[in-house]
């Protein structure tokens, strides 16, 4: 299944990427001469990589009629030095808030979703160490 995405440079380094009929903002900041119009291109990998995976706890999760919840993800990394940069290592955390939800389906959701489903996570593993952590209600829950 083929993908397409548009991208059109507006002015300065503002590019315009028109995603499924939505567009989408990218800039510089004033030091590479942007004007802050949008997100960094790169920073938009570890939104990518949340949404997806997001996306794929969240239907696993309703599936196995999991209680209320709220539920948050966080990315950070690490980029190399020297050009062309690129992400060596991602930190990738889970975070679960509610009552009486069980750690095991919690846990099985998130490795569903980071070993088998998230194709931005196994194409973003080729290039990078991720690591990824679940909180449930503040407490570090092992892997």
């Amino acid at each position: 299944m083929s993908k397409k995405v548009i991208t059109h440079w507006r002015d300065g380094m503002t590019f315009d990427a028109e995603i499924n009929g939505h567009h989408l903002l990218m800039d510089a900041d004033n030091e590479w001469g942007g004007q802050d119009k949008g997100p960094r291109p790169k920073p938009l990998l570890l939104a990518a990589l949340s949404g997806c995976s997001g996306m794929d706890v969240v239907s696993i999760l309703a599936k196995m009629k999991i209680p209320p919840y709220s539920f948050r993800m966080e990315a950070d990394a690490d980029a190399t030095e020297e050009h062309p940069v690129v992400y060596k290592t991602i930190r990738f955390s889970f975070y679960f808030e509610g009552e009486a939800l069980p750690e095991d389906k919690i846990k099985k959701a998130v490795k569903l979703s980071t070993e088998q489903y998230c194709g931005v996570n196994a194409m973003l593993k080729k290039s990078a160490e991720v690591i990824v952590k679940i909180y449930i209600n503040d407490l570090e829950v092992k892997i």
